[in-house]
Formats: C-alpha cells, structure tokens, sequence
C-alpha cells in the first residue's frame, strides 16, 4: 500500500471517531436527558417521543432525495466534501441546542426542542451520506476497501463506547466546577461536537479521493434517483438483509438499561458490560483484515450468524448469571460487528454492481440506503422498547423510581431506590422484556441471513469481472472522446 492510501485509511477512519461519538450522544441519551435531567412531564415526553419518531421516519425517507443532490454535486473540492463540511458544521451547532437551556416555558421548549431534533436529523444526514460515499471514491480494490471500512468502523465504535462510558457519570465528572446536571450535559455537548469537528477536519484535509470520473457523470433527476434504487437489485437485497439486522441490533441494545435494572437486579453493571462489550467489538474489527484473507465474505458472514444465535440462547437462558451474560455479550458483540462491517462493504460493492448493470455511477444514492437503514432501525427498536414496556407494566416502574428519586443529589442514595423499586418488577414482566429483547431480534437478524444467502450474488470472482469490465468500458470511452 502507498503512501497515498496510507494516509486515505487512517484520516477516513478518523474521521467517524467524533461523528458517531455524536450520533450515540442524540440517538442513544437524549430521552434519558430529557426525562432525568430537564425533567419534563408525562404528556410532553409523550409529545416529544411521538414527534421524535416521526421525525426519524421523515429524516429517513429523505435520505435517497439528500443522496441524489450530492450526486449531482461538481465543485473544485468534490463532489462529498462540501456536504460533509456543511452537515458537520450544522449538525453541531443543533447538537448545542438540544442541550441548551433556553429558561422557558415547557411548552415552549418542547416546540424549540423539536425544530432543533428535525434539523439535527437533517443536516445529520447530509454529512452521513457525503462522508459514506467518499469510501467507493478513495478505491475499488476489495481488500483495500476491507482495510478503510475496518479502521472507520473501529474509531466508529471507540466514539460510541466513549460516549456510553461516559454518559451516566457527566453530573459527577463536572460537579467539582460547581455546575448543575444540566449545565454539565450542555458542557459535554459542547465538547463532543469541538471532538467531531477536529476529526472531521481530519478526513477533509488528509483524504484525496479519485475525481477523475466526476466531470463525465451525468446529472441524476428523481426519475433516475428511483431507478439507481429499485434497478440495483443488489442494493435492494443488501438493503433489506442490512435493515432486518439493524432492527435486531437497535432492539437489544435499546433495552440494554432495562434488562440490567430489572433482569439483572443492578443497572450500575451496564457500564462495565458495555466496557466488555466496547472490547469484544473493537478486537472484531480489528482482527476483520486477518479474517479475510483466509476466508470468503460469505463464510464470514456464515460463521458470524452460527455465533449470534449461539450467544442469543446462551443470553436468553443465562437466568441472569453474570459469567453467562457476559460470554454471551462476548461473543454476540463479536459477531455483530463483522456483520456490521460486511454490510457497509456490502453496499460498496453495489455501487459498482449498480454502474456496471445501470450504466452510472450513484454512490451517495446508493449509500443513503446505510443512514435510512439505521434510522428505521432504531425508530423500530424505540418503538418495540416502548410497547413492551406498555405490555410488560414496567412502565408503572419506571414512573414509580422518577417520582423516588427526583430530589435525591446522592449517587450512592439513587441507585439503592432504584435497586428497590426494580426488585419488585414481576418475573412474567422480566421474560416478556427478554423475548422482546433476544428472541424477536434473533428472528429478525436470521430472516436478514436467510435473505443475502439466497439472493446477494455478488462473490469476489464476479466483484473483480464487474470491475475489469468496467475498466474496460472507461478506457473505450475515453479512447473515443480523446478520438473526437
């Protein structure tokens, strides 16, 4: 490898560190912000759970059309770096302002606080998409690509696992500078978005992407838009097997504080499991490259669905023993994280696929499937959290440990009343809180499986004709341009 792509590799990959750090913040906290922090009543979090799920579902749907502008974008920088430029700055600012605190009334709060939610999604997106994309364009060899998408993933996860460690203890960390919890998130806030803007700097300054084809692409209208999606029958398949797994994967992970407060017995092991965890998916990512250079993408997969539904059955009958639940996570963390990354090369193999059947080149169309995907993905798991919460009556006891500790300070305090609270959930109520967790998850991630077994055609014998012959294809017309 070159020097070129040396450092293509390393500021690409860094430059997810502080973006998911980011993402993690909003996708995973800000509810527990709002309900143990700002405090808002039962109807106004009602309000803001249902307009933060439709707005997801929006933001979602938006994706194809925010793909197809990037697309048809031809700038001296590129065709990716002004968006990811325009989306880091923006995403930033709102991120501030969710966690601002406007001294308001509650209502009004609740109108600012989902205008802010609606355009953090959006200028989310933009820099999502653009950045995705910019992975085709750096290079087409597979094991290169391996390599890129490894070290993005890898800083992917660290942000995340920062922001997971730290989150709960942000009031703490910033007591001793005299500043309330709220004034403390908003501080945190503030320093996970100066975090994103330096490592994406990183990637907008180190990465040189090939623009060699820019200048002969056409422009792509809606028409075309929807003809990159649906025609790509790749895409789809990819699409489809990567959006059954991401439900399952947002499902489990969004109960992971439940399952610990009321399976468990004691929500403070969430933190250390989700160290354990950070590590299981960090060491998968990073021995990925070794992995592919002894076996096919499909044994891959093949080899990590055998561990998901082996750590699910171990996790569903662990019957709450803590060495069980945390081989399970294990191996489980493991096994999804070498899915995850087979997914993202998964799609970039479709933009060639897509090219070489279709004719043109749509890579940010093409990736706005990955943000789509995830988006649904994690509206579904809220709403599969939420219902079952609903059915399982742990939602009396969730309301019952806010009331108990809304003017407690101490830690130590909090965590005993909670602990108290929880103990008394019914058994019936933990296992229905465990199907939804594990058991509806695996259904969904082995129906994906089932799906790309069937239907993903795309091998590394037919990866590198797709290739030749696109080479082939550009070489002669270039000759006949250079001919005219």
């Amino acid at each position: 490898m070159d020097r070129k792509m040396t450092m293509n590799k390393y500021c690409f990959g860094l430059g997810t560190l502080g973006r998911d750090a980011l993402y993690t913040l909003i996708s995973m906290f800000i509810m527990n912000y709002l309900t143990g922090t700002v405090g808002l009543s039962g109807w106004s979090l009602g309000v803001v759970g249902a307009l933060m799920v439709v707005f997801r579902i929006f933001d979602a749907l938006n994706d194809p059309i925010m793909g197809t502008i990037v697309d048809n974008t031809n700038t001296k920088w590129g065709k990716f770096k002004p968006w990811i430029l325009f989306g880091m700055l923006t995403s930033g600012l709102f991120t501030v302002l969710l966690f601002h605190n406007f001294n308001m009334s509650e209502s009004w709060y609740i109108a600012v606080f989902a205008v802010c939610y609606l355009l953090w999604g959006m200028a989310y997106t933009t820099n999502d998409i653009a950045y995705w994309s910019l992975m085709p364009a750096i290079s087409k060899d597979q094991k290169l690509r391996e390599g890129i998408g490894a070290i993005a993933r890898i800083c992917a996860n660290v942000g995340m696992f920062a922001v997971v460690l730290l989150f709960p203890s942000v009031p703490a960390i910033f007591s001793g500078f005299g500043l309330t919890p709220r004034e403390s998130y908003f501080v945190f806030a503030v320093l996970i978005v100066i975090i994103m803007w330096i490592f994406q700097m990183v990637t907008l300054l180190g990465v040189k992407e090939d623009r060699s084809e820019l200048s002969k692409q056409e422009r792509t209208g809606l028409r075309g838009m929807v003809r990159a999606l649906v025609k790509n029958d790749q895409l789809m398949v990819t699409a489809i097997a990567m959006a059954l797994f991401m439900i399952g994967y947002c499902t489990t992970t969004s109960f992971g504080l439940y399952y610990f407060k009321y399976a468990y017995g004691d929500e403070g092991t969430y933190t250390v499991f989700a160290a354990v965890l950070a590590v299981a998916q960090l060491t998968a990512l990073s021995v990925f490259p070794l992995f592919s250079k002894r076996f096919t993408r499909k044994q891959l997969y093949f080899g990590a669905m055998v561990a998901v539904v082996l750590a699910y059955l171990i996790f569903f009958f662990s019957f709450e023993q803590l060495p069980l639940i945390v081989i399970a996570g294990l191996i489980l963390f493991f096994a999804q994280a070498i899915i995850q990354l087979l997914m993202l090369l998964f799609l970039a193999d479709a933009v060639e696929y897509g090219e070489w059947k279709l004719g043109k080149r749509n890579e940010s169309v093409s990736f706005a499937v990955q943000p789509f995907i995830n988006k649904l993905g994690g509206a579904l798991g809220s709403a599969v959290v939420t219902v079952t919460l609903i059915i399982s009556s742990l939602d009396s006891f969730e309301n019952k440990i806010a009331s108990a500790t809304a003017n407690i300070t101490d830690a130590e305090a909090i965590a005993a009343v909670t602990k108290e609270i929880a103990s008394g959930a019914p058994s019936w109520s933990v296992w229905v809180m465990k199907i939804a967790m594990m058991i509806l998850p695996l259904i969904c991630i082995l129906l994906g499986f089932i799906i790309y077994q069937k239907k993903f055609k795309i091998d590394e014998k037919m990866y590198a004709k797709i290739v030749a012959d696109l080479e082939e294809r550009n070489g002669s017309n270039a000759e006949q341009s250079n001919s005219i």
